[in-house]
């Protein structure tokens, strides 16, 4: 090991902000600061009964010795710089609203209204969160799309270039790295693409915090030359829930307008305990992520290779590179289980209620799930017996084809700005007659939190059926004010 290895594993040990939360919550002053609960003294019983009182004892506000997250410096400042050298950023910031305040501030950071902004159509909700903010313009790139799955893929270098030739006034890409089912496309050549036009690649590694701990999984957005990327550190790693961060290289972007940008979406207030679960969450990483991470990339190749020996189920695997389909997270596990006459919802609902296996994404076709640091053997054990269960009692004959993503095959086209048809007088019919409407809401099923209808797009006869389907298949639709289905709100002509 060298001097410099030395020297950053011994920075890399040290947990500032827990480190300063540990000593103030053992501090006798009387408080007369926020929190009302006063250290827990203040919480209700039920409240106490589910978490005890030590976690409150270290709920705690902006007090000096922890700083402020808008003006970082002590604690706060020590952790983020800890944090871009163990992810391999040039400078880091801590996030408490989850990766969708991440994804907001980049774009309204490098956007204003009426610029040009690179968008593939599977993006999350909070990219068009952030175009509806920004008043940036997107321009969709469709995904390539794999049928036999249902699944879209990643965007193709081809594909970028050919809109970058006909925009040229483009002021960013942004790139989804991995997709939810662990999918990742060309990376690597994308980003000297966008280079080469002088535009920064924003990345939303949300599922991808994991990557630069192993080699044995792909390579980080941040490696392959991406200028900004916004990780869920919650998602697989160990932080609190809503704890991610977001991290950026180079000079293409202004960190300043990151700061001010992170403004507008961040709380005043924001909670010491998830900022404390970022900074033990890139501790453990910096010094364990490669064993932790091998064990589970072990619990993954043990569940994938017990599941594909089961009869009528399929594993999603790369086999070559294709377009769209560069490479694959393996602890990201994806089953179709339509050959048993099945849908992915239902069998969710079998898991769940018989057979104590909860998947992180049931869709119509298959399920994904996440294998993580945190999962064990005894967890992959029950996966397999539940698939065999599973088969043993629904080895029938499938049913008609679910019908595919019509986002993905054919997307609607954009009548306006997602900003222009959020701020647009609307008003509520019911949804057979929306058909040809200008949509004013963004649904889409969640999760994966991609819109099937966005703000400023047709209605089609293709969206309003595949949402009516997973309505009636028990998924959940999020975006609608109507959640039955029933009436939907529309742009005015």
């Amino acid at each position: 090991m060298t001097r410099s290895s030395d020297s950053f594993f011994y920075r890399q040990e040290t947990t500032p902000i827990i480190d300063v939360l540990t000593t103030l919550k053992n501090k006798p002053d009387a408080t007369f600061y926020v929190p009302g609960h006063k250290r827990g003294q203040g919480i209700s019983d039920p409240l106490r009964s589910l978490l005890g009182e030590t976690v409150f004892q270290a709920d705690l506000p902006e007090l000096p010795e922890l700083g402020n997250l808008f003006a970082p410096d002590e604690a706060i400042a020590k952790a983020q710089t800890l944090a871009s050298e163990a992810f391999g950023a040039d400078q880091t910031w801590f996030l408490v609203n989850g990766s969708t305040c991440g994804i907001i501030a980049a774009i309204v950071a490098t956007c204003g209204p009426g610029d040009k902004i690179i968008v593939p159509r599977n993006t999350h909700q909070s990219v068009i969160m952030g175009l509806i903010v920004s008043g940036a313009v997107p321009i969709f790139l469709n995904p390539e799309y794999d049928p036999s799955w249902d699944l879209a893929l990643s965007i193709t270098p081809d594909a970028l270039e050919a809109a970058l030739n006909e925009n040229s006034d483009v002021k960013a890409v942004l790139l989804v790295y991995p997709t939810y089912h662990g999918v990742c496309g060309d990376i690597q050549t994308i980003a000297a693409i966008a280079h080469r036009h002088n535009i920064p690649l924003l990345v939303d590694e949300a599922h991808g915090a994991h990557f630069k701990f192993h080699e044995a999984l792909p390579p980080s957005a941040l490696s392959m030359g991406a200028d900004l990327t916004v990780q869920s550190t919650h998602k697989v790693l160990g932080a609190m829930t809503q704890a991610s961060m977001l991290h950026i290289q180079g000079d293409r972007i202004n960190p300043q307008k990151i700061s001010q940008a992170l403004q507008l979406v961040h709380s005043t207030s924001p909670s010491y305990l998830l900022l404390a679960s970022l900074d033990g969450a890139r501790q453990q990483m910096a010094l364990q992520g490669e064993k932790l991470l091998t064990k589970t990339i072990e619990l993954s190749q043990l569940a994938i290779e017990n599941i594909k020996k089961i009869d009528k189920l399929s594993v999603l695997e790369l086999t070559e590179k294709r377009p769209g389909f560069h490479d694959l997270d393996i602890t990201r596990l994806t089953v179709n289980v339509t050959a048993l006459g099945l849908s992915g919802l239902e069998v969710d609902d079998i898991f769940r209620e018989k057979l104590e296996v909860t998947a992180e994404l049931p869709m119509l076709s298959h399920l994904a799930f996440i294998i993580s640091i945190g999962n064990n053997k005894q967890d992959i054990k029950k996966l397999i017996n539940a698939f065999k269960t599973l088969n043993h009692y629904f080895s029938s004959s499938p049913n008609a084809l679910f019908s595919s993503s019509p986002h993905l095959l054919n997307p609607s086209p954009l009548k306006l700005s997602p900003r222009d048809a959020f701020f647009a007088p609307k008003q509520t019919i019911k949804i057979e007659q929306s058909i040809g409407k200008i949509s004013g809401e963004l649904i889409c099923p969640y999760p994966p939190g991609i819109p099937v209808l966005m703000p400023g797009e047709i209605i089609t006869n293709e969206a309003i059926d595949y949402l009516t389907q997973i309505k009636q298949l028990g998924g959940t639709i999020s975006g609608c004010t109507d959640t039955s289905l029933q009436r939907i709100k529309i742009v005015i002509d």
